[in-house]
């Protein structure tokens, strides 16, 4: 198991539920793959540095999880495929 920080911007117009709902997938998915998700913090909607997508702002979430190193590959697949998802990070701490 590797240590590692995952940060995504959701898009702004995703409701409260919305919002929840999608960071309980990304947990499931992380969880699936036998890691584990320390911290997991929504820091709210934020002005963005440059437009995504021709918004402003998104919803940023941050997390400290665990998993073996050969999930990375998959997660990135799951949160680019993921259309509320704008910009996503995962790295390894």
């Amino acid at each position: 198991m590797r240590n590692y920080e995952v940060i995504f911007i959701i898009h702004p117009d995703q409701d409260e539920a919305g919002v929840e709902s999608l960071i309980e997938k990304v947990k499931g998915w992380i969880t699936g793959a036998e890691g584990t998700v320390d911290i997991a913090e929504l820091w709210g909607k934020r002005r963005l540095a440059y437009p995504i997508n021709k918004q402003r702002e998104g919803q940023y979430v941050y997390m400290t999880v665990a998993f073996p190193a050969s999930f990375s590959t998959e997660l990135d697949r799951n949160m680019r495929l993921t259309e509320p998802i704008m910009r996503y990070m995962i790295t390894a701490k």
